[in-house]
């Protein structure tokens, strides 16, 4: 029935109206940024788009007095390792503890109530504690995002886990499978898929607590160059900076969807 919650764009259709909000909110930042300059010149609040790239060519193609390095990779690189390293350890915890608890219940008994209580402990307040234990370097900074992202990752496997047909484990049984067959050949494969979605989620937080762990100590990364150029009010550095942290997030989403699709098709085809 042609109605308007059945009508479905085509692939250009719905390509041309992804963009349109942010032509829209490029549109809207262009005369508000020329209202500001006809006033002050000198304006720094909303640089023109020219000062952007400027600012963008001399932190990303000119090295440094200082260092002598490209500062805008060298961030980069730095903000990278570090996301990448957190969520590689928490996905890994996550996926063990959760799956163990959500298929023995003898481990889910004495482990659902604190990994719940844990949950509830919000990561930025025990900030200071970590820098005291593991110190100003990286392991502090990487520590921050397990911890942030661990117990969500956990909480999400182990429900994930204990909502799989009861029939596949009782007929897994009937066949002759032990414990240990039963969770490495029938639940682990459908739990992977459901570890990066989970994973997929959490970006969002673990780039949170990148930005406030390199804010507050740190000598280089995306989030310490931010907070560092705030003072001198360079927003034609840190607009940029938070576009190109939005990027390398959607980058990152859009890989590890890309990533899920052709490892695990029959995920995908049953959603």
């Amino acid at each position: 029935m042609r109605r308007l919650i059945n009508l479905q764009p085509n692939r250009v259709l719905k390509a041309a109206l992804g963009i349109i909000p942010f032509l829209l909110i490029l549109l809207v930042y262009q005369i508000n940024s020329d209202i500001r300059k006809a006033e002050n010149e000198q304006d720094r609040l909303l640089p023109s788009f020219t000062e952007m790239a400027d600012g963008v060519r001399r932190m990303a193609f000119e090295p440094s007095q200082r260092t002598g390095d490209y500062e805008f990779w060298e961030d980069t690189k730095s903000s990278i390792k570090r996301l990448a390293t957190g969520i590689a350890i928490a996905a890994a915890i996550g996926l063990i503890v959760g799956l163990a608890a959500g298929a023995i219940p003898l481990i889910s008994a004495p482990l659902s109530p604190l990994i719940t209580a844990i949950s509830l402990i919000p990561p930025m307040a025990i900030l200071p504690v970590l820098f005291i234990v593991f110190g100003l370097g990286e392991l502090s900074k990487v520590m921050l995002i397990v911890i942030g992202v661990c117990p969500f990752l956990i909480r999400d496997i182990l429900q994930r886990t204990q909502e799989l047909p009861r029939e596949q484990l009782v007929k897994a049984q009937t066949l002759g499978g032990n414990s240990w067959q039963i969770i490495l050949r029938v639940i682990l494969p459908q739990i992977v898929p459901r570890l990066i979605d989970a994973v997929r989620l959490s970006l969002g937080a673990a780039w949170l607590f990148l930005i406030a762990a390199e804010a507050i100590a740190s000598t280089d990364g995306l989030g310490y160059r931010i907070f560092l150029v705030r003072r001198y009010m360079s927003m034609d550095i840190i607009l940029p900076y938070v576009v190109w942290i939005t990027f390398l997030a959607f980058t990152l989403d859009w890989c590890l969807l890309k990533l899920s699709r052709v490892v695990f098709p029959w995920y995908h085809a049953e959603k």
